[in-house]
């Protein structure tokens, strides 16, 4: 299996659809959108911004690649590489998108564990510029088949032609639902992964005077899906260092939800065991109409 370049971008101005031309997208109406020396393409209006500078900012950005890359989280990264390559369409290529991709990981481990069936034109799509800037950068470094299309975008307006894709996932993100629904095909899938009920409670405990009562993990199917199943992931993690704390706190919004004498109090930490527990579900998109 190759990965094959994305080629379903849409204008986020009037929708329309988006030409290569040379290092320049262009859609019919003569919007243009430059692809950066890094090789991503910025495809977020100043318009739809809500802030200056959103998403994940590069301290973030650096302190969630450094997890990933020690491996924390490669149980989850290879469960859902299995479940968007299971079952693809037998055509000439497949589309996946990643909503809300952080600096890649997930998309990486998805091109590496791609070794038979068709072609796939992979996307990644973060808010954060930072993020896209970081995974269009260590594109840049792998080996010719495995690239990656990068964009800046937002969810709530992704820059993808309707009922392009096969498989979308959307990891520890902010899903929307109906925007899911305009650009997956009918029968491709939804990928979504939620934090379970003790996913992280131990850390959580740390940082909280108390925890907030566990919310159902059913997830009931969006409009326009069908549920097809849910895949627990569950298991034991030790950090050992001050480092990999710190930067599983700094990646997590729990950062930013609590006091200042909790998260001096995380900090203070050098051993740390945790519970992981996520929740991988799939949805099919149900036939238009």
């Amino acid at each position: 299996m190759t990965v094959t370049p994305f080629q379903e971008l849409a204008c986020p101005l009037d929708g329309g659809p988006l030409q290569r031309h040379g290092s320049t997208w262009r859609c019919p109406a003569g919007h243009c959108f430059d692809i950066a020396g890094q090789g991503y393409t910025n495809l977020l209006p100043v318009q739809n911004k809500r802030s200056r500078d959103p998403g994940d900012s590069k301290e973030m950005v650096a302190a969630r690649r450094r997890f990933l890359d020690a491996g924390h989280y490669q149980a989850i990264a290879v469960v859902v590489s299995q479940a968007a390559l299971a079952d693809l369409p037998a055509t000439a290529s497949a589309a996946c998108l990643d909503a809300g991709c952080g600096e890649g990981y997930y998309l990486r481990q998805l091109a590496a564990a791609a070794v038979d069936g068709p072609a796939l034109a992979l996307l990644g799509l973060d808010i954060s510029k930072w993020a896209v800037l970081a995974a269009a950068k260590r594109g840049q470094h792998h080996e010719p088949g495995r690239q990656v299309s990068w964009v800046v975008g937002s969810n709530a307006r992704l820059p993808v032609l309707p009922a392009t894709i096969d498989r979308l996932l959307c990891v520890f993100g902010f899903p929307v639902h109906a925007e899911f629904a305009r650009v997956i095909k009918s029968g491709g899938e939804l990928l979504q992964l939620d934090a379970g009920p003790n996913h992280l409670r131990e850390l959580r405990e740390i940082v909280y005077p108390t925890l907030k009562p566990d919310r159902s993990t059913d997830q009931p199917a969006p409009a326009g899906f069908s549920r097809l199943s849910t895949k627990t992931i569950a298991y034991a993690l030790d950090l050992i260092g001050s480092q990999p704390i710190a930067d599983l706190l700094a990646m997590t919004p729990h950062l930013y939800r609590a006091s200042s004498a909790r998260r001096a109090r995380a900090a203070e930490l050098t051993a740390l065991s945790l519970t992981v527990d996520v929740r991988l579900t799939r949805f099919r998109r149900d036939a238009a109409g």
